[in-house]
C-alpha cells in the first residue's frame, strides 16, 4: 500500500512476539497484525522499540518486517524502523527494508557518539537521498541523547527530506512549539509543510496532542488495545472532546499495568515490554509472552496483575 501524506490516525509498534527459544514466532505474529488491522488501526510500525528492535539480529528483523508485509496485505501502510547507531548502518537496514516492501522508513538520529545538529541533518538527508521512501524522524533522546528541535525538523520538512515525526520526547510543549512552528493547529493545512504528519508517542495525553495539533499516535498499548486507540482518535477528529477524554481515562488506567514487574527486580521498560506481551498472550493472540534475553520475564503475580488491569478495562482473557 502506497503510503497516503500525510499519515494520521493509529499507527501501533507492533510488538515482535518470541518463542521459548528466543526466535520470532511467525504464526503469533501473524495472528497480531490480524488483531491490530481488526481493531481498525491506520498503519503498522514494525521494528520500533516496543519491536525490540534492539535485541534482534539482522536476520530476525527480515523475518519480522516480512512477515507483517505480507500479513497486511496492503491494508494499512507499513512502516520499518531501521534504527541503528550510524548512517552506514541504518542505510543498510533501510535498503533491506525497501527490498521487502515497506512503505516508509523511520529512522532515528546516529547514536552512541554525540552528533552535532548539522551532522543530524545530514544523517537524514543521506538517508533520503540513498533509499527512496518516506522517511519518518524518530525523536527519541532517552535513548539517542539528541532532542530533535522544531527548527531543524522544518528544515528537514521544508526541504523534503522527512515526511514526518514521530515524537517519543515526552516534551509536550515541545510538541507544541513544532505544531506552530509548522503553522499551528489551524494554520498547518496552509503552513510551510502541510502534508508533514505528526505523531505522538506519548499515549496518555493522545487527546491533548490530538487536541494540539497532532496527526495521530504510535502507542505501544495499542497493541493490546487497538480499538481503544481508535475510538479515541475517531472522537478527537469529530472534536467530541468529552468522550475522548474518557477513553483517554480508561487507557491510562489499562496502561498501569506496565508497573507489573517489581521496581526492585526489574528494569522498566522489562516490565513494559513484558506486560504488553503477557496482555497479548492473556487474550489469545499470541502463543508465549517472554521478552528478548537479557531481560527478565513476569513473575506469575505480575502475570495476575495485568489480567486485573485488562479485566477492569473490560477487556477480560480467555486464557
Amino acid at each position: 500500500m502506497s503510503l497516503t501524506a500525510p499519515l494520521r490516525g493509529v499507527v501501533p509498534p507492533v510488538c515482535t512476539p518470541l518463542d521459548p527459544r528466543g526466535e520470532v514466532d511467525t504464526a503469533s505474529l501473524v495472528r497480531l497484525v490480524e488483531h491490530l488491522i481488526g481493531g481498525g488501526v491506520h498503519g503498522l510500525f514494525a521494528l520500533g522499540s516496543t519491536s525490540e528492535v534492539a535485541y534482534l539480529t539482522d536476520e530476525q528483523r527480515a523475518t519480522v518486517l516480512e512477515t507483517v508485509v505480507n500479513a497486511t496485505d496492503g491494508r494499512v501502510p507499513v512502516l520499518a524502523g531501521v534504527i541503528d547507531t550510524t548512517t552506514p548502518r541504518v542505510t543498510e537496514h533501510a535498503r533491506a527494508a525497501a527490498a521487502l516492501g515497506a512503505d516508509a522508513l523511520v529512522a532515528t538520529a546516529p547514536f552512541y557518539t554525540r552528533t552535532h545538529p548539522r551532522e543530524i541533518a545530514a544523517h537524514f538527508r543521506r538517508l533520503r537521498a540513498d533509499v527512496d521512501l518516506p522517511l519518518f524522524a524518530y525523536d527519541l533522546p532517552v535513548s539517542v541523547q539528541s532532542k530533535l528541535s522544531a527548527a531543524l525538523v522544518r528544515e528537514l520538512a521544508e526541504d523534503g527530506t522527512l515526511a514526518g515525526l514521530k515524537d517519543s520526547s515526552g516534551d509536550e510543549g515541545g510538541l507544541r512549539r513544532l505544531v506552530v512552528e509548522l503553522g499551528g493547529r489551524e494554520g498547518r493545512a496552509h503552513g510551510p509543510v502541510p502534508e508533514f504528519s505528526i505523531l505522538t508517542g506519548s499515549e496518555l495525553t493522545v487527546d491533548a496532542a490530538l487536541l494540539a495539533g497532532a496527526d495521530g499516535v504510535v502507542p505501544g498499548l495499542g497493541n493490546v488495545d487497538p480499538a481503544g486507540y481508535v475510538r479515541l482518535y475517531d472522537a478527537a477528529r469529530a472534536g467530541d472532546w468529552t468522550p475522548a477524554a474518557k477513553e483517554q481515562e480508561r487507557l491510562t488506567e489499562l496502561f498501569a499495568m506496565v508497573d507489573a514487574g517489581p521496581e526492585a527486580d526489574m528494569g522498566r521498560s522489562s516490565s513494559a515490554l513484558g506486560s504488553f506481551k503477557a496482555a497479548l498472550q492473556l487474550l489469545g493472540v499470541i502463543a508465549c509472552g517472554d521478552t528478548a534475553f537479557p531481560q527478565i520475564q513476569l513473575s506469575a503475580e505480575s502475570v495476575a496483575f495485568v489480567s486485573g488491569r485488562l479485566r477492569d478495562a473490560g477487556l477480560p482473557p480467555v486464557r
